[in-house]
């Protein structure tokens, strides 16, 4: 048989050794875009505050490890398949042919429609090759201005005040967090960065960004003091890191390519920028971080049989509607059978389990993802951030809220009938386990419903009381049966 991968991240690394795992002689072939061995883009942020060294982004820490296993790993990209013949165009107009197809290109990062975006201190925070660029340009004072303040945005904005710039925020939307968080949890957000010394503009949009020599526009104005941020980590965001396994920095090989000098641009070296935005102020800014947002990379699939709507969309074995192709990661529109819904949840431990299950399919061993968790934890400059299920809440729903301004504390909880479907948490840390135990268990309240709603500090003895019981009950159906 012949595997064929599209995509070297961590989906289609864990879905080509799953499948060496189980089939020692088929073939297998992974397709990555990027001259760089299969890396982590959760683990650039570790990167730019000098926790790893480029090795410490490194997939897997040996050189040898997909040669070893025999899988061969092609740096090309993938520009168009024809689901029909079974094959797969390269960027070199290469054809390759395959019996199987995990489709693992991940998300790319949206450029926004602004004038100037194509100055050379302009750039992404998304590949190896953009973090080179911003450790150059992001000296200690230097003025930095971030377009985007979503998830991703704010993890970038961490990596960013630790290296010690004047840093400003811009976000179109009302409120940090927008997707994440309601209006209280992303405005609190917004003022604890501010309390912080990173400037944050909400509401607000960049016009255009201009060399420091072109026309000026209004008044000018800095960014704000650098904050005070440690660049060794902790807290949660270190916890993650020794999860990943982010942070060893045994020896690894060399990169394939070196890093390339900023001022490498056709538009010259890099220089002072003007950043004019919507509120009538225009900035100075020596580096412009575009993290606007991400969408599934699938737009080489047109044409090619593969029915997409968002993302690739699958079943709950990740099978597209051609058989023996499939999808896994952030480009996959996955089958959600605890929702019965399709949903693209783009964290990396649904992109692992995506791709096992995926990997398994691909050999023929029926696998089945029971469910896409929808969970974001955030660790916005040491203020603990938590998002679960539904936490807009739901048509003829309820909910219960309670904050403390001062405190940086707010908890949302979000009812449908006798079950919890949503919340957003700020500062209440001790609760993220038991929110998503009761959210993703779809544990029915019962009398506790009540008393969320008076208290909603009561999570765990909810939790405890609802949830053991309803464990129990299914145990003893199952022993029934």
């Amino acid at each position: 048989m012949r595997h064929l991968i599209l995509g070297a991240g961590p989906a289609g690394v864990i879905a080509a050794e799953t499948i060496r795992k189980h089939a020692p002689y088929d073939t297998i072939t992974i397709v990555g875009d990027e001259l760089e061995p299969p890396y982590s883009r959760m683990a650039i942020p570790y990167l730019l505050v000098g926790r790893v060294d480029e090795s410490g982004t490194y997939l897997r820490r040996d050189d040898a490890h997909l040669q070893r296993l025999n899988i061969a790993h092609v740096q090309q990209s993938a520009t168009s398949v024809d689901a029909a013949r079974r094959t797969v165009t390269l960027g070199n107009g290469n054809i390759v042919g395959f019996d199987t197809l995990l489709i693992a290109t991940g998300s790319q990062p949206v450029r926004p429609p602004i004038a100037g975006m194509d100055l050379p201190g302009v750039h992404p925070c998304w590949t190896l090759e953009n973090a080179r660029h911003i450790e150059q340009l992001a000296k200690p004072g230097a003025k930095v201005l971030q377009m985007g303040a979503g998830f991703i945005g704010c993890i970038i904005m961490e990596s960013l005040a630790a290296r010690g710039v004047e840093l400003t925020v811009v976000e179109m939307g009302d409120r940090m967090v927008p997707r994440m968080m309601g209006p209280t949890a992303g405005n609190m957000i917004k003022t604890w960065c501010e309390k912080k010394g990173v400037r944050v503009f909400t509401g607000t949009r960049v016009e255009a960004i201009e060399a420091a020599g072109a026309a000026r526009h209004g008044a000018t104005t800095s960014a704000a003091a650098a904050p005070s941020t440690s660049a060794n980590g902790g807290g949660l965001l270190g916890k993650i890191a020794e999860f990943f396994g982010v942070g060893d920095n045994k020896p690894a090989p060399t990169p394939v390519v070196a890093a390339k000098p900023a001022a490498a641009s056709a538009n010259g070296a890099p220089g002072p920028m003007r950043v004019r935005l919507s509120n009538g102020q225009t900035l100075d800014a020596d580096l412009v971080i575009s993290a606007t947002g991400v969408k599934p990379n699938v737009a080489f699939l047109k044409g090619s049989g593969i029915d997409c709507g968002q993302g690739v969309l699958t079943d709950e074995r990740l099978q597209t509607n051609v058989p023996g192709i499939f999808a896994a990661g952030d480009c996959a529109e996955a089958y959600d059978l605890a929702t019965r819904q399709r949903v693209i949840s783009a964290i990396q431990p649904n992109a692992a389990d995506e791709a096992y299950v995926a990997a398994m399919n691909m050999l023929g061993r029926g696998a089945v993802l029971q469910r896409v968790t929808q969970i974001n934890v955030l660790d916005t400059l040491g203020l603990i951030s938590a998002s679960f299920g539904d936490w807009q809440g739901v048509p003829g729903g309820e909910q219960a809220e309670l904050t403390d301004q001062d405190g940086f504390k707010h908890l949302s909880l979000q009812f449908d009938d006798e079950h919890l479907v949503g919340c957003n948490s700020i500062g209440w840390t001790e609760h993220v386990g038991v929110m998503r135990g009761l959210v993703e268990g779809k544990v029915r309240l019962g009398e506790w419903r009540a008393r969320l709603i008076a208290d909603p500090t009561c999570l765990a003895e909810a939790y405890i009381a609802q949830g053991q019981a309803q464990e129990h009950w299914a145990q003893t159906q199952a022993r029934a049966r």
